[in-house]
């Protein structure tokens, strides 16, 4: 069970893969990933115990400095996040569905991991600036007033750390929006 993660996004490559280097070496934690994203940056996910995760991420603030755009650790991270990170979570039928959207990846991260513990949701994506030229967003879905709930949560966390783009709750989304959805 992963316990914490730790996520670090720059705007540089090559100084990513520097930094992505020097956070794996720097406290016992396991590397989710570590890739390039729209538009030119670079994000770097690593999880295990939160003391390691900390160092970690210290260590990455310190390496990346002023090519660091955002970073976010979050101790007893909900266990649908990473998988909806990954894209491994299966949806099959949608009461309502909630989008929210944001101008930085680590906000969309912190934003939907507030979300799924703030109410009965299922996350089903997270996307994370690959191809949208930098913006992040998630989907999630569940009962209406849930889902309502969970988008304000999302809102609410993501404030502070970076500007949401928009947002939506849809209740009984089209059945060919959902397939298209999933």
């Amino acid at each position: 069970m992963i316990t914490c993660i730790g996520l670090v996004e720059l705007t540089a490559i090559a100084r990513g893969i520097e930094t992505a280097d020097v956070m794996i070496k720097a406290g016992s934690v396991t590397l989710a990933f570590a890739r390039p994203v729209c538009p030119g940056k670079f994000i770097i996910m690593v999880y295990g115990d939160v003391g390691a995760v900390k160092a970690s991420v210290e260590a990455g603030l310190a390496t990346g400095a002023d090519r660091v755009v955002n970073h976010l650790i979050i101790p007893r991270v909900h266990p649908d996040l990473l998988p909806a990170i990954r894209g491994t979570l299966a949806v099959t039928s949608v009461e309502a569905l909630g989008v929210v959207e944001f101008f930085d990846i680590a906000s969309a991260v912190t934003a939907a991991d507030a979300a799924a513990k703030s109410s009965r949701v299922t996350l089903m994506e997270v996307r994370l600036g690959l191809g949208i030229g930098g913006k992040s967003f998630f989907k999630l879905c569940g009962e209406v007033a849930d889902v309502t709930s969970a988008v304000s949560a999302a809102i609410g966390a993501g404030t502070g750390r970076g500007r949401v783009v928009s947002s939506c709750v849809i209740p009984a989304p089209d059945p060919a929006l959902f397939r298209q959805m999933i």
